[in-house]
């Protein structure tokens, strides 16, 4: 079992929110070490480089989205999937501390926690 850790960016096949298919996109693990350790699992939340799409509460554009391994400009979203990692085809790279804080934050921002 490859292990992922918190701000990684993995790419991984993600539905549509209505269900209506799939598409193969970067994604950002968000599950923190304990839950990454100890299930087979990660949490994860949908990146896209169409800045763009509609806005969701906590959604966070990466400013240092080349050193994360994306090729263009990229919003985090706060479009959140549970999958195995066993589905994760690579990790592509890593949010810098700084674009991991305020995504982290934004997400608290979303679910009111």
């Amino acid at each position: 079992m490859t292990s992922y850790d918190k701000g990684d960016i993995v790419l991984v096949s993600m539905d549509f929110t209505n269900r209506s298919g799939s598409k193969l996109r970067p994604a950002v693990v968000i599950s923190g070490e304990e839950y990454n350790r100890t299930t087979p699992d990660v949490l994860i939340a949908s990146v896209t480089g169409n800045l763009g799409a509609v806005p969701h509460p906590g959604d966070h554009r990466i400013a240092r989205w080349k050193e994360a391994g994306l090729l263009k400009p990229s919003l985090a979203q706060s479009k959140l999937a549970t999958v195995e990692t066993s589905i994760i085809r690579r990790k592509l790279g890593r949010l810098d501390d700084v674009d991991i804080a305020a995504f982290s934050s934004g997400l608290k921002r979303a679910m009111e926690l």
